[in-house]
């Protein structure tokens, strides 16, 4: 396959083929990163440097990757365990945000691509590299995470993006990788050479696409559920795990003190268990589209509604109203592949400040796709058994002041109805 016509030049940060010799390709052992690796050293005569990040993808040997890469002629190839600084810079800050985007999506392949492409930069620095190459389509969010981040880290480097130019569907991408003998993924149960859904997933979630899913019509089908079991096979007994926060960071699991990863991942096991977290999304993409998505995130699904409860009891009635309209920002923000907007970073430093008395314990009850917070406590609490009972109570709160205070609080809404009934 000729690159004739095939490279237009529609951004500064894009290669001119002629500039080509040295490329750090995004790899993840897949069909469209397995036919790139070898199309780019054909299409321009380049060396390529094979990256594969780890954010806690379940299932991966990461060795095979690597072997991989190198048989279809990578000159090196590196996998990076990135999953304690996704933890830890990525995943905490979404939670002190409550961070969901269009009421169902909570971000995980938005977090991980802004790091991907950091590392991406750095290793093509340290590897001699003049261009980073990724398989993003262009129909797709991913292209503007990785590419705004390369852009504003590194403008010295320029982008390729294969997918977006070359023409190739799936069966012309199977058909080049058993042309240069390209080993590929066989699934027996299918006999098929291609996964049967387009899938991304790290320690925050996964995703599905293609196939049924991209017919509004049909109910989601049960073999697209490989991390989340059905809720109607869930356990037929509920289960209540407890979670600690210290500063809004979660870092105890029913009383057990827990590095962060290993929490985000036992965490996610017991919502896998009962059914929690599947999400089927209709999701307005930032280049114009509809999509819908599959969703599959259970430690999300349990850890955001615990932050938040907990978030609530701390926070007075004007706190919370008010840092929710700065959670939505920061969700779009990132959703839209600016993490490295000033304004991210001076939301993040709001949403510190915020959650520095969000510290206590959670109970949450497990149930057949649920997660429902049941318990809550905190020594910051802005609540007070005694004044919150209906029983006569005395100290803080008065009753008979009420009287005085809803005639003065009502009282440009009962003139104004007043005067515009009148005429």
């Amino acid at each position: 396959m000729s690159n004739q016509n095939t490279h237009v030049r529609t951004a500064t940060y894009l290669a001119d083929p002629a500039d080509v010799h040295r490329v750090l390709l995004l790899y993840s052992g897949g069909l469209d990163t397995s036919v790139m690796l070898k199309w780019i050293q054909d299409e321009y005569d380049a060396e390529v440097v094979a990256l594969t990040v780890n954010l806690g993808q379940p299932g991966e040997d990461y060795e095979v990757v690597k072997g991989k890469a190198r048989q279809i002629g990578a000159v090196d190839a590196f996998v990076v365990d990135a999953r304690e600084e996704f933890a830890r810079d990525y995943v905490v800050p979404a939670i002190r945000a409550n961070a969901i985007y269009g009421l169902g999506y909570p971000l995980f392949t938005a977090l991980g691509r802004p790091l991907i492409a950091k590392l991406a930069v750095q290793y093509a620095r340290e590897h001699g590299c003049d261009t980073i190459a990724h398989g993003c389509t262009g129909k797709g969010n991913d292209q503007v995470r990785i590419e705004s981040t390369i852009a504003t880290l590194a403008p010295e480097l320029k982008v390729i993006a294969p997918v977006r130019s070359w023409k190739m569907g799936r069966d012309e991408e199977l058909a080049y990788a058993r042309e240069h003998g390209i080993p590929i993924k066989t699934l027996p149960a299918q006999g098929a050479e291609s996964a049967p859904y387009s899938i991304d997933d790290n320690l925050w979630g996964r995703s599905s696409e293609g196939r049924w899913i991209e017919d509004l019509s049909v109910a989601p089908q049960d073999d697209v559920f490989q991390l989340v079991t059905r809720p109607e096979l869930a356990p037929d007994e509920p289960q209540v795990i407890e979670l600690d926060f210290e500063a809004g960071v979660p870092v105890a699991l029913d009383g057990q003190r827990l590095e962060l990863v290993e929490l985000l991942e036992r965490v996610a096991a017991l919502g896998c268990r009962h059914g929690v977290g599947i999400v089927d999304h209709i999701e307005d993409r930032i280049v114009g589209l509809k999509v819908r998505d599959i969703y599959e995130v259970p430690a999300a699904a349990i850890l955001l509604p615990a932050h938040a409860e907990l978030e609530r009891l701390v926070g007075t009635i004007h706190q919370n109203q008010f840092k929710s309209a700065l959670d939505q920002k920061w969700a779009y923000l990132v959703y839209a592949g600016l993490w490295w907007e000033p304004l991210r970073g001076d939301l993040d430093a709001y949403m510190q400040a915020a959650n520095a008395t969000v510290t206590g314990r959670v109970g949450v009850k497990l149930f057949k796709g649920s997660a429902r917070v049941v318990t809550r406590e905190s020594p910051y609490a802005v609540y007070d058994a005694q004044l919150a009972t209906f029983s006569e109570s005395g100290g803080l709160f008065s009753q008979e002041a009420s009287p005085g205070f809803i005639e003065l609080w009502s009282l440009q809404s009962r003139m104004a109805w007043q005067v515009r009934n009148s005429r």
